[in-house]
């Protein structure tokens, strides 16, 4: 994760290559040319600070601040703190990067529910219930929580909804209970290092989603994913070295790794480890013995007492070394991704 650095805002630091002259040695001539040194700082467009010590206690009015159309990124750091708050990154919002202080204490809440009624007495719906949407294209989030405190008996209740065709997601969490997480057909998402938890189809949609040394967590007996992957669609759900967990009160066999909540859904387990909560049969057909031709359900070399082989419902897979070589992470959305910010770079904020 990036370096946060508090600095005066009078203080002079050039986010453009530092030029260093080099003392003439008795070696040197006058041909001796200055040498580059590279910059390893990046300054935040803006701060958002509950407690009123940023240019914004709303990140919405952050983000609206934002020009529209930008082909650069927008960087706005959020202070350690509580906002509830239902958040828009419109269409016309490219490029926003936003890096909470700390993936913890800073945290983008709200408690929409499906079945909740508008101000105009209409649902919000599924889809309208996020506490978080993506619109925009190029979205970039570190060290930030996202949540849906509508409650575990509230039905669908979304803390993020992504429509933008290209997000990556580095050390953030997705607390909710059923449909945490969701990311629309044709769209591509990469997650790294982060936890995601929820008790029924807390993983659904239909898009392209690779996740990286993430932690998936049942809150309840139920379905991890639910994907409608499209059928001309290469990929759909890969999970790379992730770990499957549950809280402590929920018992053996009563997960499953996921239904198709459309036909020829495609989810992958790559080299993950997975508890006792994880249903011996893995995969469940949604009460539709058809899905059970069309879906891909596949898993590589999975551990820990929830991967119970030899137990797997007859129409998934479990892939060869050769298989598995195609769900790579270069192969799935190596380019199809926005990056993060070197370890080695340091997001700038004037101290206000």
């Amino acid at each position: 994760m990036p370096h946060i650095s508090m600095l005066c805002s009078i203080l002079l630091i050039a986010v453009y290559p530092i030029l260093i002259s080099c003392s003439k040695s008795p070696e040197t001539t006058d041909e001796t040319t200055p040498i580059e040194e590279e910059d390893k700082t990046i300054n935040a467009d803006a701060v958002v600070a509950a407690d009123g010590t940023g240019d914004f206690t709303s990140l919405q009015d952050a983000i609206n601040a934002a020009p529209n159309n930008r082909t650069a990124y927008y960087y706005i750091y959020i202070k350690k703190g509580t906002y509830k708050e239902v958040v828009t990154v419109p269409r016309n919002k490219d490029y926003i990067y936003v890096v909470g202080e700390n993936e913890v204490t800073t945290v983008l809440t709200y408690d929409n529910y499906a079945s909740r009624l508008k101000p105009d007495g209409s649902e919000y719906g599924t889809s309208g219930s996020a506490s978080f949407f993506v619109q925009g294209n190029n979205f970039v989030a570190e060290n930030i929580t996202f949540e849906n405190t509508a409650g575990i008996s509230a039905g669908q209740a979304l803390a993020i909804n992504i429509n933008g065709s290209q997000s990556a997601f580095r050390n953030c969490r997705f607390l909710g209970h059923q449909d945490t997480w969701y990311a629309g057909n044709g769209t591509y998402q990469y997650l790294k290092d982060c936890f995601i938890e929820g008790s029924v189809d807390f993983i659904f949609g239909g898009s392209t989603a690779f996740f990286d040394n993430c932690q998936l967590e049942s809150t309840r007996n139920g379905y991890i994913t639910a994907a409608s992957t499209p059928e001309a669609q290469a990929y759909g759900y890969v999970f790379h070295h992730c770990t499957l967990t549950a809280r402590p009160e929920i018992a053996s066999n009563s997960v499953y790794l996921g239904r198709p909540w459309r036909p020829n859904a495609k989810v992958i387990f790559i080299e993950c480890a997975m508890d006792k909560h994880i249903q011996q049969p893995g995969w469940h057909n949604w009460g539709n013995p058809d899905n059970e031709k069309t879906a891909f359900y596949a898993e590589y070399k999975s551990t820990g007492a929830g991967a119970s082989i030899d137990t797997r419902v007859s129409w998934s897979r479990q892939l060869n070394d050769e298989q598995a070589a195609n769900f790579s992470y270069d192969k799935v959305i190596g380019d199809k991704h926005p990056n993060f910010i070197a370890d080695d770079i340091n997001l700038v904020i004037a101290d206000n």
